[in-house]
């Protein structure tokens, strides 16, 4: 059996697409391909259950003409967009597809009417492969990390003198520290700069900062104002060598976005802030069958949350309390609990 995935984007929802991968793989024997964005290639490059990964830069007729002549079995749509139609249309195969919930999530944000089912998206892409026999195997998210893009921790550390001496930091000693995601896709899913700065001053751990090159500012900006035990490493890290900084990390403070998946396919131990969106979009982080190792804080009774299933650029009603009212002891107070 030959079957093609389609999900174009983005990080965390093709972390999010791993059960269906390895399941049709190890359950079916399939011949896994997948077909993404190529700028998230790196996401799926060193997954040993995918036999090719397919990319495109923007439209579907960069592959098109390659995808018809391997003669697939099935077409699995986990984005349902114009884009996976049209590669459905060109190849002519059977195909099944993901439900986005679309009129559920708009009731919620629009009219705050709450049909959402009580059901991870993980769950929910499954289900669609029950017809194949498929089941959850209950092994959680996958992550592969190429053996290249591996952080040798005491080695970056090493760069940053000023916090050995302060942390007192031995050399080829273990480090715990904690990986703090500052970044995501949208403003309103992010902490402001003064809640960052606030939680990073109440923890004695090293804090690793992570994000993209347009974090890169913020981060300068939150270790000149937290202190000699935080490092900003947006912007200088690949995706690849973050995941690696995170797989290490004695824990995880993230927005949500798409390193909180990653953290949950590591099994870390993860503190996810939410704020235009919510955990039951299905879409927190989610783990092997029998564990859970998340905390989400959020603020709840806010009559404005959910304003978006994505985000936004600024808070729609100019208080942004979604964000601006979470607690930093809240945060601090799980740290303590797991060290």
């Amino acid at each position: 059996m030959k079957v093609l995935i389609i999900r174009f984007s983005s990080i965390g929802d093709i972390i999010l697409t791993t059960p269906v991968i390895r399941s049709l793989k190890k359950q079916l024997g399939a011949e896994v391909h997948f077909l993404t964005k190529k700028r998230f290639q790196a996401v799926l490059e060193a997954n040993p259950y995918i036999d090719h990964l397919h990319t495109i830069d923007k439209k579907v007729k960069e592959v098109l003409p390659i995808l018809k002549t391997e003669q697939f079995d099935l077409v699995v749509d986990l984005h349902k967009n114009l884009r996976s139609f049209q590669v459905k249309r060109g190849l002519g195969v059977k195909s099944v597809a993901f439900d986005k919930i679309n009129l559920e999530k708009w009731l919620l944000v629009n009219l705050k009417i709450n049909r959402l089912p009580n059901k991870h998206i993980v769950d929910r892409n499954l289900e669609i492969l029950a017809e194949l026999g498929v089941k959850n195997d209950g092994q959680g998210l996958d992550y592969f990390i190429p053996p290249e893009s591996e952080v040798d921790i005491p080695t970056f550390f090493s760069r940053f003198p000023s916090i050995n001496q302060h942390l007192h930091i031995q050399e080829g000693k273990e480090i715990a520290y904690i990986a703090f995601v500052i970044g995501a896709a949208h403003a309103t899913k992010r902490l402001p700069l003064s809640k960052v700065i606030g939680i990073c001053k109440k923890i004695s751990l090293p804090v690793i900062l992570l994000g993209g090159p347009a974090e890169a500012e913020a981060g300068d900006f939150i270790v000149e104002k937290s202190g000699k035990h935080v490092i900003n490493a947006c912007g200088q890290l690949k995706l690849n060598e973050s995941a690696s900084v995170v797989r290490q990390s004695f824990q995880v403070i993230t927005h949500d976005t798409g390193l909180m998946h990653m953290a949950a396919a590591f099994e870390k131990s993860i503190i996810s802030l939410w704020g235009n969106t919510i955990p039951e979009f299905g879409m927190y982080p989610y783990y092997p069958q029998g564990i859970d190792k998340n905390h989400s804080i959020e603020v709840k009774g806010l009559g404005c949350r959910p304003c978006s299933k994505i985000g936004f650029k600024k808070c729609p009603k100019g208080h942004f309390k979604c964000m601006e009212d979470i607690p930093e002891e809240e945060v601090v107070k799980w740290i303590d609990i797991n060290h």
